[in-house]
């Protein structure tokens, strides 16, 4: 049956042990290589703001839900300003009657996000300090200044007298990331979220360093409440709304700003990724606080482990690429790399952990691009050599089929059955013989004659074997399947005789004596495939069936016809082939006769 052309990403059959061997080498230093590639790239700068951009998208994937008793915001938003009816900053005396009126709604903290490092009207002060307490936290904030000269730490702290009063000091400062985003926590052991915490008497889980913080929902999804609100809570917010409640108090605008406008103690989160929207200072602070109490962070992984999920990835990669079907690589590799974020999100979000996903997924796609890639050229290469081999012996046709699909050429020998043809041609010998001392005429003559001839085999999709001297051997089915390849070959006799009528006229008119040709066509079971030694070789066929085929050619002279064909190729070809028996005749080397036909 005919092959259909099969694209290069299909699988090469017919590969030899020594190719797969060398490929299965070359892909394993390919694998190492890119290993060790993405580990070396993941230290990197950008690379690592590349992961941290991988971070904020992965995190924010259905995150878990916010803590019981997250602490609520009382924002100093745009309606609180309509309210208070006052220029920013706003009397203390304000700040002292939201203390008391929070603390007689029962609130457990209060954590105000406003530094009160400066001294104002003293009887304001004074009755700031006489409305917090121990269950007071105020903001602190630290600073790094650097210089050519050196690095100094600048601490801003309350004013004495309100921390005399029996409040404390929490550091509201909020570590950026290099890119200016807010991902892991506070390294200051007195920080604003840790020093609330303490209020309550817990004992305050310490994150270790390179913690990064899980953000819950996007800015102002944290409970949330006007500042005017909380002045009068009878008035405005539901009985017993803040009883037993950590409550922080910051900027928190209604409208949050976006990324790109900025804004007063608004923050980029990984939560911004997705909302466009800023976070505020205060909403911050009880996300630390939440993820503190619950133990909610996120421990990056650490190196090791990262190299090692590089050469696991790699390895995986080429594995894959070791599958039969080259479909299958391909599928299985896409399928790979899209698990590869989902096990880090299924780690970040089952086990708290947070393996990059970016270098394992970069050293798993330059394994099978690059292995893809040397496949596709080793592709290339194949069918370059293999149309370059046999140009001259197939039809442009069934060259072009053998590039599409190497697999259906079994190189080493193959049993299949094909059809022979042996063209002689009479009268050559003494032709040369006569232009003995012209042999560029008789070469260019025999030229002129296996050059139509040869045609005839092409134009029917035949192979040709040789050519031995004034002699030519083709045959059909193979390399590639010719379904009616018997039918094909006594078309081609055909063809060769109409074409040497053609020459003759040309060779009388030359004074050359006109020439004729032997046939001899036969089918039959043969062994197709490279022959030869182990330093030069040819695609040939050998049997029975070549050697029966020989003895037919070397009939036609006796039986004074063009063309002789075998009783099994007038089988194949059936009562409407144009054939006609000839006679039964005893072939040297086999104990019966054998019905020969021609031409009818």
């Amino acid at each position: 049956m005919a092959t259909s052309p099969r694209p290069w990403w299909t699988d090469l059959r017919g590969t030899s042990p020594v190719t797969k061997q060398k490929r299965r080498a070359g892909l394993s230093v390919l694998a190492i290589a890119a290993a060790a590639a993405a580990s070396v790239l993941s230290q990197l700068p950008a690379w690592q703001l590349l992961e941290s951009r991988a971070f904020d998208h992965l995190s924010m994937i259905a995150p878990p839900p916010r803590p019981a008793g997250t602490p609520l915001v009382v924002a100093i938003d745009e309606p609180s300003f309509a309210e208070v009816a006052q220029q920013w900053p706003w009397s203390r005396n304000i700040h002292a009657r939201l203390v008391t009126a929070l603390r007689d709604a029962e609130a457990r903290t209060i954590a105000l996000d406003l530094v009160f490092a400066d001294p104002s009207v003293p009887e304001a002060d004074a009755a700031l300090a006489a409305a917090v307490g121990p269950d007071t936290v105020l903001a602190a904030d630290e600073r790094v200044l650097e210089t050519p000269q050196a690095i100094q730490l600048l601490r801003t702290d309350p004013l004495p007298a309100l921390l005399e009063a029996g409040a404390v000091a929490g550091v509201s400062t909020i570590p950026l990331d290099r890119d200016g985003t807010v991902r892991r926590f506070p390294q200051q052991p007195d920080s604003l979220s840790g020093a609330l915490l303490e209020r309550r008497d817990l004992a305050v889980p310490v994150a270790p360093p390179e913690a990064l913080i899980q953000f819950y929902g996007p800015a102002r999804s944290t409970p949330t409440v006007s500042y005017y609100q909380a002045l009068d809570p009878d008035a405005f917010l539901p009985p017993g709304f803040f009883a037993g409640r950590d409550v922080i108090v910051g900027f928190s605008l209604q409208a949050a700003p976006t990324a790109d406008q900025g804004g007063g103690d608004a923050f980029t989160t990984p939560a911004t990724v997705r909302s466009g929207s800023l976070v505020a200072g205060a909403e911050i602070h009880a996300t630390l606080a939440a993820n503190l109490a619950a133990g909610d962070w996120i421990r990056p992984v650490s190196l090791s482990p990262r190299i090692g999920a590089n050469v696991l990835t790699a390895m995986l990669a080429m594995a894959l690429l070791s599958l039969g079907a080259r479909r299958w690589q391909i599928l299985s590799l896409v399928l790979g790399l899209a698990l590869l974020p989902l096990a880090c999100w299924l780690a970040l979000r089952l086990g708290r952990l947070w393996f990059p996903p970016l270098a394992p997924m970069a050293a798993f796609a330059v394994t099978a691009a690059g292995q893809t890639l040397r496949d596709f050229a080793a592709e290339r290469r194949l069918r370059a050599g293999l149309t370059r081999a046999f140009a001259h012996y197939l039809s442009p046709a069934l060259v072009e089929r053998l590039a599409a699909d190497p697999g259906a050429l079994r190189l080493g020998g193959e049993s299949r059955e094909i059809t022979v043809l042996f063209c002689d041609i009479r009268g050559f010998t003494t032709l040369a013989e006569g232009l003995q001392a012209q042999p560029e005429r008789l070469t260019m003559i025999l030229h002129r004659l296996m050059e139509p001839l040869s045609q005839a085999v092409l134009a029917e999709n035949g192979t040709i074997d040789k050519y031995i001297g004034d002699c030519l051997m083709a045959f059909w089915n193979a390399p590639l399947d010719v379904p009616d390849h018997a039918a094909r070959a006594v078309a081609a006799g055909r063809r060769m005789i109409a074409a040497l009528a053609i020459l003759n006229d040309d060779f009388a008119r030359e004074g050359i004596a006109p020439l004729s040709i032997g046939i001899g066509i036969n089918t039959g079971t043969c062994i197709v495939g490279n022959m030869g030694s182990g330093t030069r070789f040819d695609y040939s066929a050998i049997g029975d069936a070549v050697n029966l085929a020989a003895r037919l050619e070397g009939m036609t002279k006796d039986m004074g016809v063009p063309l002789v064909v075998g009783e099994a190729t007038a089988a194949a070809i059936g009562r409407d082939g144009g054939l006609r028996p000839l006679a039964d005749v005893n072939v040297r080397g086999r104990t019966r006769a054998t019905r020969v036909f021609t031409l009818a």
